[in-house]
């Protein structure tokens, strides 16, 4: 639990960014321009309001300090251990949330982003870590995946937090909202000091295999853990050979986990949740709701539909496993994207709204949308790269994973809102192929990893279709060479 606190400060942050930047006294004070131009321009589209490069620099800022700090994160999670990224991550959102909270002018604002950025890519690259290395391999889905339903909490929690604070008279509610982030990330900086290590870093960093087993014995509850130990020390041999691990993972034999590095992440990204998660109310406003009515509805949607999918996943994810959950998810989004672009491109034109029959249908949709990221790509984003690396590339594997995470989350929330002006309902249609083309390479290149202890899960890839080709083909020519 107090590990997926991480979860908790990514998640809150997401619902609270798309909700600021829809409150008009926080648009007044930090961009003007936007803020004109929705109350007075009435010859601009529908889809072009809110579209403005500043405004999306305040939500984008935090996917950059992230990614940057993620490669850090990796160094000091290999060479200090898991616990001290968690610890470092919880200080540094509590400083950008104190620093958000007071912001005067744009500059402090965009600082207190870039921390907030800091914590959020020590925390995402830790965690998911973490809790794989903890969890025993028939739980290991459900658990990991109490990190996105911690996500999906966080963003419910900003959703109804914005719902209060916009009716506070005074026009200084979205202050709390910024401010508040500092609750969770509290609890995640003290919570992780009362944190043990994993078996895993403890044989990594200190070599000390008593401590490790008593540690392991002591997770699994029973005296019985030779089998999972002897893999452990195995990995952690392999994994001492190696000093550079980022040329490591440039190997061939690497090449299947690498793909996935980068492949899952890029993905989970490209689904088109941005969208719906930081400006669901902006996009509720854009098809005629008011300001009050855009906040509840994302909020609703985010709670109600988004954590009780994610706690579906959390039940199914080891008994039907990574590979269907994914396509059954990606159809579902496909689907409900399909309609909401061509409910949106059929009745709402660059003027005026959409009646309230077509309003309630695309809210529906949202909702079947939101439920089929919610049980299958948001969880097992994270779940299925924390699982696949072996111990001597996992640490740079994962910040690979959040290093991409970042990289795309940045290029959608900066780009998002001129796309939603150019695209108009086409957006929808773009993810929606994006979504496509998901599902089919889960279908064609992902093999099953349920139930697979994760120490040796090299196998899953020799056993594989295409896989096992480029695998074998490098142990082949390492048993050709002269020793």
């Amino acid at each position: 639990m107090v590990a997926s606190m991480g979860g908790l400060i990514f998640g809150y942050d997401i619902g609270i960014s798309g909700g600021v930047t829809s409150m008009e006294p926080f648009l007044k004070k930090f961009f003007p321009e936007v803020y004109t131009r929705m109350k007075e321009e009435t010859k601009i589209s529908n889809y072009c309001k809110f579209d403005s490069q500043l405004l999306t620099s305040f939500t984008s800022s935090l996917y950059v300090a992230g990614l940057v700090a993620s490669f850090f994160a990796s160094s000091i999670t290999r060479h200090f251990g898991r616990k001290p990224s968690i610890l470092a991550g919880g200080a540094a959102f509590l400083s950008g949330s104190a620093l958000n909270g007071a912001a005067t002018n744009l500059y402090m604002l965009i600082f207190g982003r870039v921390l907030l950025g800091v914590g959020v890519g020590f925390a995402n690259q830790a965690v998911p870590l973490y809790l794989s290395e903890m969890a025993p391999p028939k739980y290991r889905g459900a658990i990991n995946n109490g990190f996105q339903l911690c996500i999906a909490i966080g963003v419910v929690s900003a959703n109804f937090i914005n719902f209060g604070t916009e009716k506070i008279e005074g026009g200084w509610g979205w202050r709390i909202s910024l401010a508040m982030a500092a609750i969770p990330a509290t609890f995640l900086t003290i919570g992780s000091l009362f944190l043990p290590e994993t078996p895993n870093s403890l044989i990594q960093r200190f070599n000390d295999e008593q401590k490790a087993k008593t540690m392991l014995q002591r997770i699994r509850g029973t005296t019985d853990v030779e089998a999972e130990f002897n893999d452990l020390i195995k990995a952690s041999l392999v994994s001492k050979s190696i000093e550079h691990p980022i040329k490591k993972i440039m190997q061939k034999k690497y090449r299947p986990q690498l793909v996935m590095a980068i492949a899952i992440p890029f993905f989970q990204q490209v689904t088109g949740i941005n969208v719906i998660s930081f400006y669901a109310p902006v996009l509720f406003r854009t098809i005629g709701l008011s300001e009050s009515v855009s906040l509840i509805m994302s909020a609703l949607i985010a709670g109600v539909v988004g954590t009780a999918s994610t706690l579906l996943s959390m039940f199914v994810v080891d008994k039907l496993g990574r590979r269907v959950v994914l396509i059954c998810g990606g159809v579902q989004m496909f689907v409900s994207q399909i309609m909401i672009g061509s409910a949106m491109a059929a009745q709402l034109g660059d003027h005026g709204s959409i009646n309230k029959g077509y309003a309630y249908f695309v809210l529906t949709m949202i909702s079947i949308y939101v439920s089929g990221f919610a049980w299958s790509w948001g969880p097992l984003g994270w779940l299925v790269p924390s699982e696949i690396f072996p111990m001597e590339i996992r640490s740079v594997g994962q910040s690979i994973v959040v290093a991409v995470n970042f990289v795309f989350t940045f290029v959608v929330a900066q780009t998002f809102l001129g796309m939603l002006c150019h695209f108009k309902s086409g957006i929808f249609f773009f993810f929606g192929g994006w979504v496509a083309v998901m599902t089919a390479f889960v279908y064609l290149l992902l093999p099953e990893t349920k139930k697979v202890p994760i120490e040796v899960m090299d196998r899953v890839w020799r056993e594989h279709w295409f896989w096992k080709r480029i695998v074998e083909e490098f142990d082949d020519k390492s048993r050709m060479e002269p020793a």
